[in-house]
């Protein structure tokens, strides 16, 4: 259990300090680093599948078409994901991205319930509206749509509801969706550097090290969470996935100095409120069952 803890609390906290990788890159075009990020994720990843035995696992889904239609679906979903984050925190719009990452289990369950039929509780939905509320007072008191924290939500949740249609061990999974992305991300690089407006081999020494970094960076915290997704209960690994977005949010206004107005703060408290009925329900829920037990 306690090494599930750390895997898990390890996984978050590397998809916490991911902004600082992506601000470091801040100067690049977002699509040239996401094409780095899933070709280096995919060098990276294919010796783990076969150190861990799973190359016949990986081979068996290649066999089967459905399957690969999915998978490109859920790679789709995490690129445009990807871009999105790195696009936002290469811009100065941290707090954005963090808003999304604390909205994207609510969207979860909003498209659970339309395209998996499930039947969310009374208190899930008012969580629901307190974060379409918090969205809508950002729009009124900033006067701009968080366009950022939507796509983010929607896309990792469109994200976690092709991966449940379409189940396969982490590391397959993520190995099976940049190898079908790879083949644009590659064509992508070649012709950034035939035209000389890549940054390999014409960047500078660290430039060219992060983007290397942007492997491993994508494919370990998957890894750790892998890890502490099975040895954890589910509620348990739920309620750590807000290390991410609140170190995020942390770093944003502290570390990078981003604005934080009455606004922000008006938003946020309302998904914040959103975020801990949502949290909190499943373990209230159960407690009531087991006193109806008694």
């Amino acid at each position: 259990m306690r090494a599930g803890y750390a895997a898990a609390i390890g996984a978050y906290v590397y998809w916490g300090l991911s902004p600082v990788l992506y601000h470091l890159l801040g100067h690049l075009p977002p699509l040239e680093v996401m094409a780095h990020r899933i070709v280096w994720g995919l060098v990276f990843a294919l010796p783990l599948v076969a150190w861990f035995g799973q190359t016949e696992a990986l081979l068996r889904i290649l066999r089967r078409p459905r399957l690969l239609a999915v998978f490109l679906g859920s790679g789709v979903a995490i690129a445009v994901n990807w871009l999105t984050f790195i696009y936002a925190t290469g811009s100065g719009q941290k707090l954005d991205a963090s808003m999304g990452y604390y909205i994207f289990p609510l969207a979860s369950v909003m498209l659970g319930a339309i395209f998996l039929r499930e039947r969310p509780s009374r208190w899930q939905w008012a969580a629901v509206g307190l974060a379409v509320a918090g969205v809508t007072v950002m729009l009124v008191g900033l006067g701009r749509l968080p366009w950022i924290a939507l796509v983010l939500a929607a896309s990792f949740g469109t994200y976690g509801l092709l991966r449940k249609i379409a189940p396969a061990e982490s590391l397959v999974g993520f190995t099976l969706e940049v190898l079908l992305l790879a083949p644009v991300a590659v064509l992508w690089l070649v012709w950034l550097g035939w035209t000389g407006a890549g940054s390999m081999p014409h960047g500078g020494g660290l430039d060219m090290a992060l983007l290397l970094i942007s492997g491993p960076f994508t494919a370990v915290p998957l890894l750790l969470f892998a890890i502490g997704a099975r040895r954890l209960p589910l509620g348990t690994v739920g309620m750590l996935q807000y290390i991410n977005p609140t170190i995020q949010f942390g770093m944003a206004v502290a570390v990078y100095g981003e604005t934080f107005t009455p606004g922000h703060a008006a938003s946020f408290a309302l998904i914040w409120t959103a975020v801990a009925i949502f949290a909190l329900e499943p373990m209230l829920r159960r407690r009531r069952l087991t006193k109806a037990r008694l």
